[in-house]
């Protein structure tokens, strides 16, 4: 098993123990770890406080395991919609209200559960000599920001700060002391109560948020600004509720239009459509220029395909019967040697065994979204792809290349039968979609490669109809004889088409992406929402977000690799 494997199984099993975990603290059912993100359901939840984010390259179980009673405590003991209603608006004063309500519940923990309390103890000192060792402290503004968070947990949870840096406080304390020091024995005294407990934390956001504005007003050039000491100490905020990791989310909503028909979905016109070999919508000449360039950035990368392939097969193929071995000393008896029994008592080799070869008996389709949006990522996808289309075919996996379009900008001649017709109400999609193969199950890579490459043609990208080319993608692998198959999405945006949209409602198309995943689904089908720079988290329940704007390396596939693991356990 490759280092990429075992590495994905690693989390994925560490992932496993921690939602169990926090589910048994929190009494919620529905928590699980998506991405490396906490999920109820399909919503994020917020990270909370800084300390609950720990990495598998730095940490060890036992982070992982404070980390979660951290956060099954937070869920147990804390009224989100309290917190909300109380939580400053002011994104360092919320920053310092989230992490003290945090400590409180923490502070919660049963008398009976002394494991669980030196996991928090354990897991917060790790953050914290992380935070010291990072040089968080080296800047006033850090250590003010860190002072705070020591001082403030000690207070309520009755435990020591942090030994190694006690030292390095106790300027910071003493200046801070006599500013919040009613505060935080307000901390301690109603720590059991959130709604009195909230006056005293919002009194030390507000003061330690003025220090800090302060402090920025009064700094140097040399000293490192507020926005790197808060950088620091990990904890962005949007709204306190969902966490901004530097990812945006897809926007979704419901339909009220498609809540509403009793007919659901609606196509006003499929004249229109068609379904297209993308190799002849490219000029023969523009087609291997293409080729060219795709593989002249292929070859820069120096990517190993045939690694690649062994870890695929390793995660898709499954042992299958591949005939006996005889003469073999044990096993089972092979009526074909009895013979040589009478003849040589002595003779062993009366067995056979069973022969078992890993055979990957699956198809994996691509389907690439090719919106106007993706023209700036394409060239990054198309080398994902074929790098992926070799390694697959290496590795005995079936695949095919989809790609979906329209065939016009706002409707086309769809939207202007639907105006010709007196616009009638609840029209449905509004354009002409266009459905794109350019690689079929029974093609070889060599044979497609002159196809794949069509992916570099900007002329190809218009708008998106999601859900219909997702149902087309899914429809074309029900015809295949392969026992198992997966779906791979790859898309930077939500679904648009603007006759569409305003014919109908803003979130029509969407509501209706969601419902066919949804369908499918329930089918027992395996689709992935790979997100070029967005969490596609809304639609898909197994998603992962991929990051294009540098090389497409061999980190790019172990994160795919990891993310088709935990969707096979799940």
């Amino acid at each position: 098993m490759s280092e990429a494997q075992l590495r994905a199984r690693h989390q994925e099993r560490i992932e496993e123990l921690c939602a169990a975990a926090i589910r048994a603290l929190s009494g919620e059912r529905d928590l699980h770890f998506r991405g490396r993100r906490l999920h109820r359901g399909r919503r994020a939840l917020p990270l909370y406080a800084p300390h609950l984010n720990p990495s598998l390259d730095t940490d060890d179980f036992g982070s992982f395991r404070g980390m979660a009673d951290g956060f099954g405590l937070r869920l147990a003991n804390s009224h989100a919609k309290l917190h909300a209603r109380l939580c400053p608006a002011d994104p360092i004063e919320r920053m310092v209200f989230e992490l003290l309500e945090q400590f409180r519940c923490e502070a919660l923990v049963p008398s009976g559960m002394k494991g669980v309390r030196r996991n928090l103890r354990h897991r917060f000192e790790a953050w914290s000599l992380a935070f010291h060792h990072a040089g968080g402290t080296d800047s006033a503004r850090g250590l003010l920001l860190y002072t705070v968070a020591q001082v403030c947990r000690a207070r309520i949870t009755g435990e020591p700060v942090v030994e190694a840096t006690e030292d390095l406080l106790e300027a910071t304390r003493a200046g801070i002391g006599p500013l919040i020091g009613s505060a935080l024995a307000g901390l301690k005294r109603e720590r059991a109560n959130q709604a009195a407990y909230a006056p005293h934390a919002l009194a030390i956001a507000q003061k330690v948020g003025a220090m800090l504005r302060s402090a920025e007003e009064e700094s140097t050039d040399d000293e490192p600004d507020l926005d790197d000491a808060w950088a620091a100490f990990a904890l962005l905020l949007d709204n306190g509720e969902e966490i901004d990791a530097g990812v945006a989310t897809a926007v979704s909503g419901r339909s009220l239009v498609l809540d509403g028909a009793a007919d659901g979905y609606r196509v006003f016109t499929t004249a229109y459509d068609r379904e297209v070999a993308a190799a002849t919508l490219v000029r023969a000449e523009l087609l291997r220029d293409y080729r060219e360039r795709l593989d002249q950035r292929i070859a820069s990368l120096g990517v190993n395909i045939a690694h690649l392939a062994r870890d695929l097969k390793a995660l898709l193929a499954v042992p299958a019967r591949d005939g006996w071995d005889s003469g073999q000393e044990e096993g089972h008896i092979d009526g074909r040697r009895l013979a040589q029994l009478v003849a040589s008592p002595t003779e062993r080799r009366l067995f056979r065994t069973e022969r078992n070869e890993a055979r990957a008996d699956c198809l994996m389709t691509i389907l690439i979204d090719c919106s106007g949006s993706m023209k700036e990522h394409i060239e990054s996808v198309a080398v994902l792809v074929d790098v992926l289309v070799r390694a697959l075919e290496q590795a005995g996996v079936a695949s095919e290349v989809l790609g979906f379009t329209t065939n016009a900008w706002n409707g086309g001649r769809a939207q202007r039968d639907w105006v010709r017709g007196g616009r009638p109400a609840h029209p449905g999609r509004l354009n002409e979609v266009c459905h794109m193969v350019f690689k079929d199950a029974a093609t070889t890579w060599r044979r497609a490669r002159p196809a794949i490459a069509a992916l570099l043609c900007a002329d190809l990208f218009r708008e998106g109809i999601d859900g219909e080319a997702l149902a087309w993608a899914m429809r074309r692998a029900d015809a295949r004889d392969e026992e198992r198959r997966l779906l791979l999405v790859l898309s930077d945006g939500s679904p648009m088409d603007s006759a569409t949209n305003l014919a109908n409602d803003a979130h029509y198309l969407d509501h209706h992406l969601k419902d066919q995943v949804a369908r499918f689904e329930a089918r027992g089908a395996e689709i992935y929402g790979v997100g070029v720079g967005l969490d596609l988290s809304p639609y898909y329940s197994r998603s992962h977000v991929l990051d294009l704007s540098g090389s497409v390396g061999s980190a790019l596939f172990r994160e795919l690799i990891a993310m088709l693991g935990r969707g096979a356990r799940r």
